[in-house]
């Protein structure tokens, strides 16, 4: 069997981790595990399958240090901060980016990040009302494809005033920056977080979006029973694999680029034949027929995994959509494209 390093100095934090985790018992692990995610969990288990003999001595030395680390300081503060300076030693920056990005939230984000969520329309109806070197500020802040939507919607004589404030502005002052976020947070995203409820319908049809589809046909039967209204609402409401007809040829060709190979694949075992045919017909000859072949290759495929895979391509089409990628029609007359 293979023995771990004997000097202690050279051992990684993911080799200490394993080690404390494999003393501490089975009963205390467990609990530590059911705190992690997967990619934690998975990690830290291929370290203790690969750590091997490890001598007393350095289980004691470890044992040492983490209780001298601890005791030395008193007491323990969490912070974004601290967290974050901790996963710099051992992860890249954007793997770091990453992590704090999701643990942190939408709050944690910077304002400029904030706006470049905020629907065009929204952030262009609140800006006319600002100072022209105000909103030149927004924009130079904010991605170019989102400032030109916002620009796009501003009154025009107004636009053609940031655009020449813009054009003039220099290196802004930190001072200045730091005011127009300060009244951006104060003013704009409180006033945006109270207005910003959603419709109960809207919120349920998302929800049964990501329901497995057993699951979303007991929920909807049920519904249907109790309140026949709103079980009608939310499925006109609701999106699904289905429903990415409703995309033209372009934005199903955009998709295409956006999706993994292997869960379109799987994704098109559960779907309707029309719905083979769109993703069919907007692919080469080479890419369809390579495509039918990993479909063969799958056999049998679970419908958890079917369903799986449709909600993400459902993700990618609303996510595209929501950035201006791709126009998905309301199946309405009006939403009918001319040629």
């Amino acid at each position: 069997m293979a023995r771990v390093k004997e000097d202690y100095r050279s051992l990684t934090g993911a080799q200490k981790a394993a080690m404390l985790m494999l003393a501490l018992g089975e009963e205390h692990t467990s609990r530590l595990f059911s705190m992690m995610d997967d990619e934690e969990i998975k990690e830290l288990s291929q370290t203790m399958a690969n750590l091997g003999t490890v001598n007393s001595s350095l289980i004691e030395r470890l044992f040492v240090e983490f209780a001298d680390q601890i005791s030395s300081t008193g007491s323990l503060v969490g912070s974004y901060e601290s967290t974050e300076r901790l996963l710099f030693k051992s992860l890249p920056r954007d793997r770091v980016d990453s992590i704090m990005e999701e643990i942190r939230g939408p709050a944690g984000r910077t304002m400029w990040d904030k706006l470049g969520n905020v629907n065009e329309q929204v952030l262009a109806n609140y800006l006319k009302n600002e100072y022209p070197q105000t909103v030149a500020v927004v924009l130079s802040k904010i991605k170019a494809d989102h400032a030109s939507r916002v620009l796009g919607l501003l009154p025009e004589n107004f636009a053609m005033e940031v655009i020449m404030r813009m054009l003039r502005m220099e290196s802004v002052q930190k001072e200045v920056l730091d005011g127009v976020e300060k009244t951006l947070r104060t003013e704009f995203m409180s006033n945006l977080a109270r207005t910003a409820r959603r419709d109960a319908h809207e919120l349920m049809a998302d929800i049964f979006n990501n329901l497995d589809r057993n699951t979303e046909n007991r929920f909807m039967s049920a519904l249907e029973e109790r309140n026949r209204e709103s079980a009608e609402r939310i499925k006109q409401l609701m999106f699904t694999f289905e429903d990415l007809v409703r995309i033209d040829a372009s934005g199903i060709q955009t998709l295409l680029r956006s999706v993994e190979k292997d869960k379109l694949a799987t994704a098109l075992k559960g779907g309707s034949d029309a719905i083979k045919d769109l993703f069919f017909k907007n692919m080469s000859e080479r890419a369809g027929k390579m495509l039918r072949e990993d479909m063969e290759a799958l056999g049998p495929v679970r419908l958890r995994d079917v369903d799986q895979a449709q909600n993400a391509i459902v993700q990618s089409a609303k996510e595209l959509a929501a950035s201006g990628q791709i126009v998905i029609s309301e199946g309405r007359e009006e939403d009918e494209l001319v040629y």
